[in-house]
C-alpha cells in the first residue's frame, strides 16, 4: 500500500494537507480547484459537517487533479462510507483495534492519530510506520518530534493541530516529518465569502514550503 506522504501527482511529497471543513457541498469543487491551482493537490475533507460525504464525492467526480481523503474518520462505519465517497486515503484523530482494523482492510492509505510514544510503538508493532500527530501543538510540537526520533526512527508524522506559516518550517525541518495539516490557507471569512482567488493565494504560500520537504533524504 502506497504511503499518504507520496500521493501527489508524480509520486512527489507536499508540505501541507489542506484540513478542509466544508458546510456546503456546491463549495467543494471550486475549493478544491483553489487548492490544486495553488499546488496543493492533496485535500483533506473532515467528516464534521452533513455536508462531507458530499463534499468528498463531489472533488472525487469534478476534480481529477486533487487527491481527496477524508479526515476525523472515527468509526468503521466511517471508513466504509468515505471509500464509498471517492476518499483516497483516511486520517484519523486516534484509533483504537476496531478502528485500525477497518481502515488496513479500506485498501486506501491512512494515518492513524497519536500523541504518545506508547500510541507510536503499538502502530509500529503493528506494522504501520505513519501516522497523524494531533493535536500537535497541544501534544508538545516540534520539541516532543524531535526527541521521538532517536528512539522510534521508523514512525513518520503528518503533525496537524494548531499549526500557522510560521511554525511549519520547524516541524517540515524533522527528519520524521512528511507533512504538515494545515487550515491557514482555509481562512473562515475567504470560505465565507466564497473568495477562491484568496484560498488559491494562500495554497500557493503553503506550497512554497516544499522545497525544504523535498531537500531532506530519507
Amino acid at each position: 500500500m502506497p504511503s499518504v506522504f507520496g500521493l501527489a501527482p508524480g509520486g512527489r511529497g507536499v508540505p501541507v494537507v489542506p484540513v478542509a471543513v466544508i458546510e456546503d457541498a456546491a463549495d467543494a469543487v471550486p475549493l478544491a480547484r483553489a487548492l490544486v491551482a495553488g499546488g496543493l493537490p492533496l485535500i483533506e475533507v473532515t467528516l464534521r459537517t452533513p455536508a462531507a460525504l458530499d463534499a468528498v464525492r463531489a472533488i472525487a467526480a469534478e476534480v481529477p487533479e486533487a487527491v481527496v481523503g477524508a479526515g476525523t474518520v472515527v468509526s468503521a462505519a466511517g471508513v466504509a462510507a468515505a471509500v464509498d465517497a471517492g476518499a483516497r486515503f483516511l486520517v484519523s484523530p486516534g484509533w483504537t483495534e476496531r478502528l485500525l482494523g477497518a481502515m488496513r482492510d479500506s485498501g486506501v492509505p491512512f494515518l492513524p492519530g497519536v500523541s504518545t510514544a506508547s500510541e507510536v510503538v503499538a502502530l509500529v508493532e503493528r506494522g504501520v510506520e505513519d501516522m497523524k500527530f494531533f493535536p500537535a501543538e497541544a501534544a508538545g510540537g516540534v520539541p516532543y518530534l524531535k526527541s521521538l526520533a532517536g528512539p522510534l526512527p521508523r514512525a513518520r508524522f503528518c503533525p496537524t493541530g494548531g499549526i500557522s506559516p510560521g511554525s511549519a518550517p520547524a516541524y517540515l525541518a524533522l527528519p520524521n516529518v512528511g507533512c504538515v495539516g494545515g487550515t491557514w490557507m482555509l481562512p473562515p471569512a475567504a470560505l465565507a465569502a466564497r473568495d477562491w482567488g484568496r484560498v488559491e493565494s494562500l495554497a500557493r504560500g503553503a506550497a512554497a514550503l516544499r522545497e525544504p520537504v523535498s531537500a531532506r533524504a530519507r
